[in-house]
């Protein structure tokens, strides 16, 4: 056997390892990919499974559930890695550090700031000093930097987070108090980040953050998130940009125009909704009306025929009742999203809602959410089935069964036919069928613009 083989195995085994475990939204699977960089840097391996040197729980704190998942982890981990260090982040730690350092094995807690120093506490940590780097969040004021460099994607889609935290405060949404306010990410970096992530292979960046849509405005300067995609679309070799979730109040002319003139923005618009009710609407202290949100889906569908619009909704709000509950499916027939992300109400202690009175059932909940996806369901077949005969761009990630799988523009997943199709490719695809999982056609080309 060559040497320079055992030699490299002893070394790989003499490495420190780092594994990761990740819960909830995408922002914290960007923060994960971060983090994981930072002990890379610092000579750590990351693994999947097996004996890791220290195990870093990324935490999520959106609903009660959140935080038992968390704790269970955490146990888990511990339990079956009695030696290893377990360094918690997220949203959960920064809320509840003191009870997640009653929790056994716990070496750190750092919530969702300092997570620069991460690898610092971890080997403070195995040293035997007990870490808690939570500090008050509603006194930051700076964006974390933390770019990624490698993602486990695999030149596919690129996640990037360019803003923390909320200025919202809905009544039932716990996150601005572990995120703290609005914060906004350099925009230089941001390109930065974004010209090295597309000479490594990457066709399509998804902007993401907590409350996107007011990206730059605590900079006061002028910067916003259109002028930052103006400066993402400067980018030799950049095919496409997906922006994350938007308050449908902080859609502005300048980003309607973007996605109106510029085919590398996906037409696709995730415009959370939360309720069908005006009712319900101000109870929650979202900051719209009906009437101007449906305003303003009317102006989209016709300045960008063939937009995809998709929408996050609650059901089971306290105060909803079945009249109420009837709003909201008659708005939802009214406006036939081509996805809808529904979810029942959970009531989460901190938050205003959690003690409203006439909280709803969870049978009643559930049956809600039921009635929601059945008619979900029928709207975005619906949707899809407007591409049968038509052409579509669809960026490919897996192959699966046979055929190969991708995204279209329009967030739909595509079944592909074709021969020597490859993974971070995109293609034109001609599509023949429309389901209940997706579309399917036969590959025409390759994209080369």
């Amino acid at each position: 056997m060559d040497k320079n083989f055992y030699s490299q195995q002893t070394t790989e085994c003499s490495k420190r390892k780092v594994s990761f475990v990740t819960l909830g939204c995408k922002v914290n699977q960007y923060d994960t990919d971060a983090m994981r960089d930072l002990f890379l840097k610092r000579g750590y391996v990351s693994v999947q499974e097996g004996e890791a040197d220290v195990y870093v729980i990324n935490t999520c704190s959106v609903t009660q559930t959140g935080d038992k998942k968390s704790r269970q982890m955490i146990r888990r981990i511990h339990r079956e890695h009695p030696r290893a260090v377990i360094a918690v982040s997220g949203c959960y730690a920064q809320l509840a550090p003191d009870e997640i350092k009653k929790i056994d094995g716990v070496g750190v807690v750092v919530g969702t700031q300092n997570r620069a120093r991460i690898v610092d506490y971890a080997e403070e940590a195995m040293k035997g000093r007990t870490v808690n780097a939570v500090s008050d969040i509603m006194e930051c004021r700076e964006f974390e930097e933390l770019p990624v460099d490698g993602h486990d994607i695999d030149k596919t889609r690129a996640f990037m987070k360019i803003q923390e935290g909320c200025n919202n405060y809905c009544t039932f949404c716990i996150i601005p108090y572990a995120r703290g306010r609005l914060k906004s990410r350099n925009p230089r970096a941001a390109v930065q980040e974004a010209a090295r992530l597309v000479e490594e292979g990457y066709k399509e960046i998804v902007l993401t953050g907590i409350h996107l849509g007011n990206y730059g405005v605590d900079m006061k300067d002028g910067t916003s998130l259109a002028s930052l995609v103006k400066g993402l679309l400067s980018i030799t070799g950049l095919k496409r940009i997906r922006l994350g979730s938007i308050e449908s109040v902080e859609l502005s002319p300048e980003l309607i125009q973007l996605l109106r003139s510029d085919p590398r923005v996906c037409p696709h618009l995730h415009l959370p909704i939360q309720s069908g009710s005006d009712s319900i609407l101000r109870g929650m202290n979202r900051h719209y009306r009906l009437h101007e949100y449906k305003a303003l889906i009317r102006n989209l569908r016709s300045q960008i025929p063939g937009l995809a619009l998709t929408t996050d909704l609650i059901v089971g709000f306290p105060g909803e009742t079945e009249e109420l509950f009837q709003e909201t499916l008659d708005t939802l027939d009214e406006l036939r999203f081509s996805a809808i992300h529904v979810f029942p109400y959970s009531k989460r202690q901190g938050t205003p809602a959690a003690s409203f009175p006439d909280q709803v059932t969870e049978s009643v909940k559930h049956e809600r959410v039921r009635r929601v996806q059945e008619r979900e369901a029928l709207y975005s077949l619906e949707y899809r089935s407007r591409f049968i005969g038509k052409t579509v761009s669809v960026l490919a990630e897996e192959e699966k069964n046979g055929l190969h799988e991708g995204l279209s523009d329009t967030y739909i997943r595509v079944r592909m036919k074709g021969k020597e199709i490859k993974r971070g490719h995109i293609y034109q695809v001609h599509i023949q069928t429309a389901d209940e999982e997706g579309l399917e056609g036969i590959v025409e080309k390759e994209d080369e613009s």
